[in-house]
């Protein structure tokens, strides 16, 4: 749409669907860069049962060091060229005893809110 169009728009009346956390299917894993420098970070496609179309979840509520935490699927590696262990990823690979992101496709996933109320993979 063009701009000069948006600008024109008036407020719609349908509210917004807000989707609680259910189980999730993984569709599919992406790895997009984000940001000027390009960091990558894994997108999970995921089919929602409250929505028709797959939704894009891009991070992970986990526990990190005796505590829940919230972090962005950022894809940290090691030396080796691996995802980092105790990274949010490999935490996540863990709870499916996957070995790789590719594995997680096909899997279901318990989806938690984070703090803005936004869905992220429950790793925990």
């Amino acid at each position: 749409m063009e701009e000069q169009d948006i600008l024109n728009l008036e407020t719609g009346t349908k509210e917004s669907i807000n989707l609680t956390p259910k189980e999730v299917n993984i569709v599919k894993v992406t790895i997009r860069e984000v940001g000027d420098k390009k960091i990558q970070k894994a997108v999970f496609s995921v089919k929602h049962p409250d929505k028709e179309e797959p939704i894009e979840i891009s991070s992970i509520k986990w526990e990190n060091k005796g505590k829940l935490d919230v972090s962005g699927s950022w894809v940290n590696l090691d030396e080796d060229k691996k995802l980092r262990k105790g990274s949010a990823l490999a935490v996540t690979l863990a709870v499916k005893d996957a070995k790789t992101l590719k594995e997680l496709e096909g899997q279901n996933f318990q989806t938690a809110e984070d703090d803005k109320g936004y869905l992220c993979l429950k790793a925990y």
